[in-house]
């Protein structure tokens, strides 16, 4: 299945320059989405994880059904001020504003190892504040696992060393 046709460009949102890549039509088709997880689920395998990772909020889209079929724990990393427990931070910049992310402090036991997941690789701004937020609660990056990858914004440079996967890139 071509999972590009799924994939619907919007440009100048979320303001005029940016070329917006919307998930939604890949959601919408059972088939489409179905190949999408099976696809990101081998990218996650070969990662051998302990937990699943999720950048709110279409990392959770992913995320949780790939970790239902690892069979491990998921993580979600949230925006600021839906997190309920003790807590650690990341300030981090986007390519169109600035924000924050946060993790319980008690998400994962020191050591695991960490596959984060997200819809999309863009500069890496909000894919490295994850990893940072997994490193400081004591947890191991095992790489990422991205639908897709705008290889243009160079994100997989901005991540240096951590291993990178990625479903569907775009030049």
């Amino acid at each position: 299945m071509e999972l590009k046709s799924l994939i619907r460009d919007i440009p100048d949102f979320p303001q005029p320059g940016i070329l917006f890549r919307d998930i939604t039509p890949l959601l919408a088709d059972a088939e489409g989405l179905q190949a999408a997880l099976a696809g990101m689920t081998e990218l996650a395998r070969a990662a051998e994880p302990g937990c699943i990772v999720g950048i709110e909020s279409r990392g959770f889209i992913f995320g949780v059904p790939i970790a239902d079929r690892l069979n491990l724990p998921f993580v979600p990393v949230r925006k600021p001020g839906k997190l309920p427990a003790a807590r650690m931070s990341v300030e981090y910049s986007l390519e169109y504003g600035q924000s924050r992310l946060d993790i319980h402090e008690d998400a994962m036991a020191p050591g695991t190892r960490a596959l984060i997941v997200d819809d999309l690789l863009a500069t890496g701004g909000t894919a490295l504040a994850a990893a940072k937020l997994v490193e400081m609660v004591g947890g191991v990056v095992a790489g990422f696992a991205f639908a897709i990858e705008l290889e243009a914004l160079d994100g997989r440079r901005r991540l240096g060393g951590y291993p990178v996967a990625s479903l569907l890139r775009y030049a």
